[in-house]
């Protein structure tokens, strides 16, 4: 009998001891828990207001890197060149454009803007049917008063004012009268590259002070 007394304690201390330790690994799984939510917290905290910073960075960066971008202008998609007023260490860095040739394959003009410090200058490049990639003022020697340059119309672009009608090969070739005022360019490693001094020579055709 005192034998079974005696086990029967045993197994009565061993169940207490189960019961005694159990509740402690459930105590610190839950404060290993709480402790890894905090952590979490914390970090997600410190990666969130590190984004704005981020986005600000990354803002700045593409704003003093890029040298044009898209605007709407009556409802045509215009990709206009840095402005000159944007900052004056921008701008001295600032002595070409380029555009990928490819930008033109589909033979469709393409308009662009300038922005200077006192006047927009229009231009636009398309791809003539003989292939060769072509640029001109949106203006010409006579009708620039009137402001409102040129649409394509198949093979040839149109003078808004005038009505008069121009092969796009010849474009950069016959300049004078109506005739849309030649832009130089070059092609130069399938980029075409046009100067900014040849762009600011055609101020007299936008300047309508």
């Amino acid at each position: 009998m005192a034998k079974k007394k005696k086990n029967s304690s045993m197994k009565k201390n061993k169940s207490i001891r189960t019961k005694d330790t159990a509740p402690k690994a459930v105590v610190q799984t839950k404060n290993d828990d709480k402790t890894a939510a905090k952590k979490a917290a914390v970090l997600g905290t410190e990666k969130k207001s590190r984004l704005p910073l981020f986005a600000m960075i990354a803002g700045a960066a593409l704003i003093m890197g890029a040298a044009y971008y898209f605007i709407p202008t009556n409802g045509q998609k215009t990709l206009a060149v840095a402005s000159q007023t944007s900052s004056a260490a921008l701008v001295s860095q600032i002595s070409q454009v380029t555009y990928p040739v490819d930008l033109f394959a589909d033979g469709k003009a393409r308009f662009f803007e300038y922005k200077g410090s006192d006047v927009t200058i229009k231009y636009f490049i398309l791809k003539s049917s003989d292939g060769i990639i072509r640029a001109a003022f949106d203006a010409c020697d006579v009708c620039w008063p009137a402001g409102k340059g040129y649409y394509q119309d198949g093979d040839h672009m149109v003078c808004r004012n005038c009505g008069r009608r121009f092969a796009s090969v010849l474009v950069n070739v016959v300049e004078g009268g109506c005739n849309p005022a030649p832009l130089t360019r070059s092609v130069e490693n399938d980029n075409l590259v046009i100067k900014v001094n040849d762009i600011l020579n055609g101020k007299q055709y936008f300047d309508f002070s």
